[in-house]
């Protein structure tokens, strides 16, 4: 007798990471992408019965490289453990922190026109010290530690101070392609100056790069790997309350974030 309900199909994890990757804490902030949010994602893709693989489906501009390295480490950490694959797939972008991502699985799967890279590090703000000094306002300032008021936006940029920050992003940066070349082992097809600028690229071009294993998507990537008859389990972000998705203005917080996750889908032309 076939009894439907007692097929034992191999199920896939289908885990969708989108957005921003900052650190938030709560509100009516975007949930974006970060440790302490997508943990019990993670963990419940990596805890389903008959779990056959869990598959990445990334579309993420970047962001924080800590909150990146923290998920990316879970996910890893939980695929070691487990013994099952993991494919990335990624949609629009995994660029910067969200190719970081991507790394975490075995294979990434691009649509031709994704756009994925921009292995680099960047650090921006403002200088408001001819500003203040224009309408007369006296900027009072008191530190105990000589190095407390680092790159205060209010004061001249001290050379001391860019030096020091050239110092963190170069630290951060070896960091990131210390990773890349960790998980993308025997890969890469370029070489490392040209892809470990920053710069980003097409997904059919970082197929060619060796950025990406090859042009795909997800459904038909989990058929031919996993075969016809597995079950897709989608885990996605909790959605907003009722009253947040009414009024996803509603805060200074959630406009903040929405301009930050703006510019840094722009800076990709997206």
């Amino acid at each position: 007798m076939n009894l439907p309900f007692l097929a034992r199909h191999p199920r896939v994890a289908v885990l969708r990471l989108s957005g921003l990757i900052a650190a938030r804490s709560g509100g009516f902030a975007p949930a974006g992408i970060s440790a302490q949010g997508m943990a019990p994602l993670i963990e419940r893709a990596f805890a389903i019965r008959r779990l056959a693989g869990v598959v990445l489906l990334i579309n993420s501009p970047g962001g924080s490289p800590v909150q990146s390295s923290l998920v990316a480490q879970r996910i890893r950490r939980l695929a070691d453990e487990k013994q099952v694959p993991v494919i990335a797939c990624v949609e629009d972008a995994a660029a910067s922190g969200g190719y970081w991502l991507a790394c975490a699985a075995d294979e990434i799967v691009v649509d031709a026109a994704s756009v994925i890279g921009s292995i680099g590090v960047i650090s921006a703000g403002f200088g408001l010290s001819e500003t203040i000094a224009r309408y007369g306002v006296q900027r009072r300032l008191h530190t105990a530690g000589t190095e407390k008021s680092f790159l205060d936006p209010f004061r001249p940029e001290r050379p001391e101070d860019v030096a020091r920050l050239n110092d963190l992003l170069a630290e951060l940066h070896e960091t990131f392609k210390a990773w890349v070349r960790t998980r993308r082992a025997g890969k890469l097809k370029a070489d490392e100056a040209e892809v470990f600028t920053g710069r980003f690229w097409t997904g059919r071009q970082g197929v060619e790069l060796g950025l990406a294993d090859r042009l795909g998507e997800v459904s038909s990537e989990i058929k031919s790997r996993f075969g016809e008859t597995a079950q897709q389990v989608v885990i996605g972000a909790r959605r907003p309350p009722w009253f947040a998705r009414l009024l996803p203005g509603f805060s200074a917080e959630a406009l903040m974030a929405a301009a930050e996750e703006r510019a840094a889908w722009a800076r990709l032309g997206l």
